[in-house]
């Protein structure tokens, strides 16, 4: 892979409502991890716990508190599984999409980077560092348009939970 990454990817979206929903982008995401040979992992559908965690930011905006605590949840579980498996960086795809805060996700990537170090070590040594990448700049938007393009992707109209549906989708 490219710079000798060779990524994996964590497959982990309990914020996807509704379930054929969350069918379809997992089944894509497989897809195309396979095309490429990369490895893939389902981090499993836990709609109802994702509920309770966002309890009372329902009526939250898109990019409110709601997204925040959403964010932070995804990937404190994502930077638990790179301990798990040795990988020393994780990283998150959020930041390609135009829905989301690129704030918002950094500051949910260095709140799960902390939880996971202060869990795991209490060693200054980082277990697990998150890699806050702008993938929205650089040519790499345009990029991302094209491999929706090249490889047939379905590309979502909204961000994935039911708060976030256009109204008349509900």
């Amino acid at each position: 892979m490219a710079h000798g990454v060779r990524p994996t990817i964590f497959y982990y979206n309990p914020n996807i409502y509704p379930l054929e929903e969350y069918e379809i982008r997992k089944n894509e995401s497989k897809r195309h991890a396979e095309s490429l040979g990369i490895q893939w992992i389902d981090g499993d559908y836990h709609h109802e716990e994702w509920c309770q965690y966002i309890k009372g930011l329902e009526s939250e905006p898109e990019r409110g508190s709601r997204c925040q605590q959403c964010f932070t949840l995804r990937l404190t579980a994502t930077a638990r599984k790179a301990v798990e498996l040795g990988i020393p960086y994780f990283a998150t795809t959020l930041a390609s999409s135009r829905w989301k805060s690129l704030e918002q996700i950094e500051r949910a990537g260095l709140a799960a980077e902390k939880a996971v170090n202060e869990k795991y070590t209490e060693e200054p040594t980082l277990l697990c560092k998150f890699w806050a990448q702008n993938w929205r700049k650089g040519g790499l938007q345009e990029r991302r348009n094209q491999l929706l393009k090249d490889y047939g992707f379905y590309n979502q109209l909204y961000c994935g939970c039911e708060f976030s549906m256009p109204k008349e989708s509900l």
